[in-house]
């Protein structure tokens, strides 16, 4: 079964976050951080399960616990970009966020729509 092009766009940003959280560490910045490698890496292991899914709404509820980690991860890098703690350009995470989240926005209402 080959991989759906939000499967690969979360794999391809998890490690991205797992970079960003390499880089971050070695900046000594230990508590965001921590919190980007979570809600990052969440994203697409949620898209993941969510392709195992039971039933649709089993998806539905597991592509929208994606879309809610997406956010959260877009909140934490606006974070670490504003607060200045660290020595880095977030820019191309933050794109790279918002494009999973009108994925997965697009997955959710379109997802609701069939089910209803």
């Amino acid at each position: 079964m080959t991989e759906s092009i939000i499967q690969q766009k979360t794999f391809q940003f998890a490690l991205k976050v797992i970079n960003l959280y390499m880089k971050l560490q070695d900046q000594r910045e230990y508590v965001l951080s921590k919190q980007l490698l979570r809600s990052g890496t969440s994203i697409g292991a949620n898209v993941e399960e969510a392709s195992g899914g039971q039933s649709r709404k089993d998806f539905l509820a597991k592509m929208y616990i994606a879309y809610k980690e997406a956010r959260e991860t877009k909140y934490w890098l606006r974070l670490l970009q504003h607060s200045q703690l660290v020595n880095i350009d977030f820019t191309n995470e933050l794109t790279d966020t918002d494009e999973i989240i009108r994925i997965l926005s697009s997955i959710v209402k379109t997802t609701e729509k069939s089910i209803k």
